[in-house]
């Protein structure tokens, strides 16, 4: 991946909300570069939602259909695990 393309997915990783932020670019820093296509374009994908669905999502408040998305929040979730 060309360091344009990657700063411009870290850039999107600026959600605002600091612990959303460190998450989500903990993520790109250490996973999405090894991470299989369909993976990748499911982190895209939720970067497109809304920050208080994809908060829904983390919490376990909400849940999603999409299998790769669900891994990609799986992944998330266990990367930031005491």
């Amino acid at each position: 991946m060309a360091d344009s393309e990657m700063a411009r997915l870290r850039w999107r990783c600026r959600r605002g909300m600091r612990e959303l932020d460190m998450l989500l670019l903990g993520y790109v820093d250490s996973v999405y570069a090894n991470a299989a296509d369909q993976e990748q374009a499911a982190f895209r994908r939720l970067l497109t939602t809304p920050d208080p669905e994809i908060l829904s999502l983390l919490t376990g408040r909400s849940v999603t259909d999409d299998e790769h998305l669900a891994h990609v929040i799986q992944r998330l979730l266990k990367q930031n695990a005491p």
